[in-house]
C-alpha cells in the first residue's frame, strides 16, 4: 500500500505542476495558457484534486508504515465505488475514454487491497481486534 500512495502522490505532484500534461494524460483536450476562456475552472478543480490526492497518497504511506489494516479494509468498497462513478461517466458520455483508466486503477486498486488482506488475514491469526 506504500507503493500505491507513494505513486498517487506523485502523479498528482504532475496535476499541480503540470495539469495540462495530466489532463493529456487522461485523454481530455487540454486548453494551454491563452485558450482558456473567461470562466474556465479546469486549472483549479484539477488543482484542487490533485492536492486531495496527494494528500491521500501521504495517508496511504502513513497507514501501510503504522500497519493499519483497517484503513484499508475501508478504502475498499469506497474504490469500488469509485471505479464504478469513473466508469459510469465514461460510458454516459460525460468523461473521455482516456478517464476510464482511472476507474481501472481504483477498481483494480480495490480488487489487490482486498486480495491482500485476505490472504494475510488467513495465514495470521487473530489479533484481538488491535488493529480495528
Amino acid at each position: 500500500m506504500a507503493v500505491f500512495g507513494a505513486l498517487a502522490a506523485a502523479l498528482d505532484v504532475v496535476g499541480l505542476t503540470a495539469p495540462d500534461v495530466l489532463l493529456t494524460a487522461m485523454g481530455f483536450t487540454a486548453q494551454r495558457g491563452s485558450r482558456r476562456t473567461e470562466g474556465d475552472h479546469t486549472l483549479v478543480f484539477v488543482t484542487a484534486s490533485s492536492m486531495a490526492a496527494v494528500n491521500m497518497g501521504v495517508y496511504y504511506v502513513l497507514a501501510a508504515l503504522s500497519d493499519w489494516k483497517a484503513f484499508f479494509r475501508w478504502t475498499v468498497p469506497f474504490r469500488l465505488l469509485t471505479c464504478t462513478v469513473f466508469t459510469l461517466a465514461v460510458i454516459g458520455g460525460r468523461a473521455p475514454s482516456g478517464f476510464l483508466g482511472v476507474g481501472l486503477w481504483e477498481g483494480l486498486g480495490a480488487l489487490l487491497t482486498g486480495a491482500a488482506l485476505r490472504y494475510e488475514a488467513q495465514r495470521t491469526p487473530a489479533a484481538d481486534g488491535a488493529d480495528a
